[in-house]
């Protein structure tokens, strides 16, 4: 049996530490094993070589993917995804194992819609895959946002000031209010609580009526513009205001040891399924616990989250 393993879409802390179990596994089991560089894009060059387990080597507290990642409009269309798989099946390889996000998971959907095995690996910072509790990378970049909005918060309490910080995170708020939580941040802005300005400018008002000496506003990034919203605050309020973007910061540096392990037990579980025959599946998690569902579903089953929102209410 041989296999293949990328990485594809944005990096996110724990993808090494994928690879690693996916490539040791694979030779546990006498499975050979190759890693494609640059996600799809590497599939369709026919870029990848066999990989051993020394390849694999001291990368487990290493941030990004060795894989390299690129994104791939063109694999929409049905006469790359068919090269890919020529390309695949030249050099006898029976199955895959993506490690990304929703676009990463649509990509081994095409595979499967021409009868090529896939297995999908949850990698993505935003925690936005519908059918798992928890993404490889999610706490490792929340463990950036954390630090870095304490420092923030260091400076903000010296100079009264009021903080506003955009965090990454798409459209889903996960990184936003787990980040708010973990930070005391007086004031979260998500896709799920709404934007509004006036409500937020009122609440930065009473504040500093009752004496509060500063603020932190956490702000899902796409929500609005935070310049604009400190200018803003500073304007109509009594605190100085400023604005951070945290941006890629996120993405980068050495995974969390909840990383490290879900990585580790979800790249397992994905070699072992398709040793096993099964695919057109994704590895799922619910806390540390893997198991796995459809790719389809994984895309489109709402899983049962804690509602952090209820969290922050009583903390405030």
């Amino acid at each position: 049996m041989k296999l293949a393993v990328l990485t594809s879409g944005g990096d996110a802390p724990g993808m090494n530490a994928a690879i690693r179990a996916v490539v040791r596994t694979s030779i546990y089991h006498g499975i050979e094993i190759y890693g494609v560089r640059d996600g799809y894009k590497g599939l369709v060059e026919n870029n990848m070589k066999r990989m051993y387990s020394f390849d694999v080597g001291q990368i487990l507290d290493r941030g990004g993917t060795i894989l390299g990642s690129a994104r791939l409009p063109s694999f929409k269309k049905d006469e790359v995804v068919k090269k890919a798989i020529k390309n695949l099946e030249k050099r006898g390889i029976d199955g895959l194992i993506v490690i990304g996000g929703d676009g990463t998971f649509k990509g081994a959907m095409a595979l499967e819609k021409f009868g090529f095995k896939t297995i999908g690996i949850p990698g993505t910072i935003d925690n936005d895959i519908e059918g798992t509790e928890y993404t490889v990378g999610f706490f490792s970049a929340l463990d950036t946002s954390m630090e870095a909005i304490d420092k923030l918060r260091d400076t903000s309490f010296s100079h009264q000031r009021c903080t506003v910080v955009e965090v990454m995170g798409r459209h889903c708020g996960d990184l936003s209010i787990y980040s708010g939580i973990a930070c005391g941040a007086e004031i979260v802005v998500t896709s799920e609580t709404g934007f509004d300005e006036e409500k937020i400018l009122e609440q930065v008002q009473k504040a500093k009526d009752m004496g509060k000496r500063h603020q932190v506003i956490v702000v899902a990034e796409h929500m609005t513009d935070v310049n604009k919203l400190a200018e803003k605050i500073q304007k109509n309020t009594g605190y100085d205001a400023r604005a951070t973007v945290l941006g890629y910061i996120q993405r980068g540096g050495s995974p969390s040891a909840f990383d490290r392990v879900l990585a580790s037990k979800m790249g397992i579980w994905a070699v072992e399924l398709l040793k096993e025959g099964k695919h057109n599946l994704a590895t799922v998690s619910k806390g540390l616990h893997v198991n796995a569902m459809s790719l389809d579903e994984v895309l489109t089953k709402d899983v049962d989250k804690p509602n952090m929102y209820r969290y922050l209410e009583k903390l405030r």
